[in-house]
């Protein structure tokens, strides 16, 4: 069985992200770069289902400018056999990502995809979706727990309620819920081993698929800032400023 996983780079969950003083977007120059980090719990439960003797390869894919090798080396560096960049220097929306996906799961025709159910930089939540809708395959979003046997992933979701488990008839789409697994730490002999895996580059004009972007960003903003708190003698003193700020039918 063959594993496709879809990995971002994004800038690192550490960073305190910082709008242009433009407001056209946020400032990247200068900044850390990693995997997303639901990105990199697919890549560990594609490389566990291999190392169960499930899946017989892992193949990972990343699209966007040339910096997106070194994502795809960590993934190889957790245990993936190989890579694929499809090399866009232009802004990419879900839309063109997963048009993109399509285009790579109807060349690779793997037998599973997983991805991250959404990136940290947009929270979209949407690329799985929409690869899934495209191939015309099955899929199951939001997953804390997977098993594979006989042509099918069994898939536990996490929704409103608590929890339900899905069937998916292979080829399917998955993607990953942070309860899924914790990935592993990469250990500098893997990092070594990892430049010596293959990543194929393709330009995203070989593919011919359109990604032009649908949405426009008007204006980026600052949240709020918040207001500095107060510290009260006891709850009847609460209680007072409580009544004072609401309004009591």
């Amino acid at each position: 069985m063959k594993v496709m996983v879809a990995v971002k780079r994004v800038v690192d969950f550490n960073v305190k992200v910082r709008v242009k003083a433009d407001q056209s977007g946020v400032e990247l120059a200068n900044v850390k770069f990693s995997m997303n980090p639901f990105c990199e719990i697919a890549v560990e439960e594609a490389v566990r289902l291999k190392e169960a003797g499930v899946a017989t390869e892992v193949v990972v894919v990343s699209a966007g400018p040339a910096p997106c090798q070194e994502t795809l080396r960590t993934a190889l560096a957790i245990g993936a056999d190989r890579g694929i960049h499809v090399k866009v220097d232009t802004e990419l929306q879900q839309l063109g990502v997963a048009r993109i996906l399509r285009a790579v799961y109807g060349r690779e025709k793997p037998d599973l995809v997983i991805l991250g159910k959404q990136a940290i930089d947009d929270d979209a939540n949407q690329t799985g979706q929409m690869l899934a809708a495209l191939a015309d395959i099955s899929q199951a979003t939001f997953a804390s727990h997977l098993q594979v046997e006989d042509g099918a992933a069994l898939v536990t979701r996490e929704i409103d309620g608590g929890s339900e488990t899905v069937s998916v008839k292979l080829p399917a789409v998955l993607t990953t819920d942070l309860r899924l697994n914790e990935p592993r730490y990469v250990t500098l002999p893997n990092i070594m081993k990892a430049k010596k895996k293959p990543v194929d580059v393709i330009e995203v004009a070989e593919l011919g698929v359109d990604i032009n972007p649908r949405l426009k960003t008007l204006k980026v903003t600052e949240p709020p800032t918040r207001a500095a708190g107060m510290m009260l003698a006891d709850v009847a003193a609460l209680a007072t400023v409580v009544q004072g700020k609401v309004k009591l039918s």
